[in-house]
């Protein structure tokens, strides 16, 4: 009798443990980065850059990508193998991609490789919260809340070859989006650290911006370049 009467709680206890597990499953992450970079800092390196197929983007922040990460530092990749990216799936938010998510990669090439790789690598791990689609709109829309380059200019700081603090970048930015970048470099062809991408930290259901509960490893120097595109 004793043992009956604890089986609803055991089965309780079973399930529910069940759901934590199947919950965590789902979601491997606890926040994304949306990450752009800056593409004069992308072309003045020694690899160098192509332009799209389209032409020369446009002198702006570029994305990179949405990135699912955990509060630890580490992050999931590559999930969904059965899910692989399917440019069919995008085709309305194409033209917009070209402008706001271009490839500078290469051989020149039209995006989709670009875009693919971050489907393949970063999407497929956000699936919990973004089906293929959302993945790539909801990026386009966040990209859009905050105007980086207009960040940058209006607190002086220009797209001109010279050198400004990294301290003036990041208050920059977080004086007009209200949250704390971090920022990361790349050494020019001369071996100059110049300002390379920008991450601001958006919650697990990718419905807005938070405070970053962990920057990625790494740093720039006190003064960095900020080249022209």
């Amino acid at each position: 009798m004793k043992m009956q009467s604890n089986y609803p709680f055991m089965l309780i206890k079973l399930l529910t443990l069940h759901s934590l597990l199947a919950l965590s499953a789902a979601q491997d992450f606890d926040f994304f980065y949306l990450v752009q970079q800056w593409p004069g800092s992308y072309c003045d390196t020694k690899q160098g850059c192509c332009y799209p197929s389209t032409g020369k983007p446009a002198s702006d922040f570029g994305i990179h990508g949405l990135w699912p990460n955990r509060n630890d530092g580490s992050y999931p990749s590559n999930c969904d193998s059965s899910n692989p990216f399917d440019a069919s799936k995008i085709s309305d938010l194409t033209s917009h991609m070209q402008s706001e998510w271009p490839t500078l990669l290469c051989p020149s090439n039209n995006g989709l490789a670009f875009w693919g790789h971050e489907w393949d690598k970063h999407g497929t791990c956000s699936e919990s919260v973004l089906n293929q689609h959302d993945y790539f709109a909801t990026t386009l829309s966040l990209k859009n809340e905050i105007n980086l380059l207009q960040a940058l200019r209006s607190a002086g700081i220009q797209p001109n070859g010279q050198k400004y603090s990294l301290s003036s970048i990041k208050t920059a930015i977080k004086q007009a989006s209200g949250y704390t970048p971090w920022v990361e470099c790349n050494n020019d062809s001369s071996g100059n650290s110049q300002l390379y991408q920008i991450y601001l930290c958006v919650d697990s259901s990718a419905s807005g911006f938070i405070e970053c509960p962990v920057f990625p490893k790494g740093s720039c120097g006190s003064s960095i370049e900020f080249p022209s595109f």
